[in-house]
């Protein structure tokens, strides 16, 4: 499996017990919603698949999770610090009414005045406000996803319509 085929549900943060048991933390909302019974992990850039014995969800943002296979914590200290996905397949649907800010990731971003961008490549949520990264010019590109920034969004097309701030990505262009 290619990690496009694939969506990220969150990362191990640590084993817990004695028996290979894992806290995971889990960054994609809805989980609990999806029936799955196998997960890809990212080992040494290649995903690496383990059948799902017993997911619990304790607290919002994590789950204990056990893997087949995995039964001591030596075992499971080996996928500590490690990226946890889903094939595409199990991905819900999203309403529209449902839509934010964090779906855009994977959209193409166009700007009023520079056109494509490049496909959104991350969102984050900070504090004060939303971000956005995208590859523009073999460069990095930070932008605020906020009313004054977003002129448009196409959901079915998957496009984002924006008016960047004069001089933002000349910023980034030096």
């Amino acid at each position: 499996m290619k990690i496009e085929d694939t969506f990220r549900i969150g990362s191990i943060l640590k084993t817990r017990g004695l028996k290979g048991e894992f806290q995971f933390y889990v960054d994609f909302d809805g989980l609990e919603d999806i029936d799955f019974d196998a997960v890809f992990i990212d080992v040494a850039g290649k995903l690496v698949p383990f059948f799902v014995k017993s997911i619990k969800y304790p607290l919002p943002n994590t789950a204990y999770l056990n893997l087949d296979g995995i039964d001591t914590i030596e075992a499971a200290a080996k996928l500590v610090k490690k990226d946890v996905y889903l094939p595409n397949k199990l991905m819900p649907e999203v309403d529209e009414e449902e839509f934010t800010l964090m779906d855009l990731e994977g959209f193409l971003a166009i700007d009023e005045k520079h056109g494509e961008l490049g496909e959104i490549l991350e969102v984050n949520e900070y504090p004060q406000q939303i971000i956005a990264s995208v590859h523009y010019n073999n460069k990095e590109v930070l932008f605020p996803l906020n009313a004054a920034t977003i002129k448009g969004i196409d959901i079915e097309g998957g496009e984002v319509y924006l008016d960047l701030p004069e001089g933002l990505l000349e910023v980034y262009m030096e």
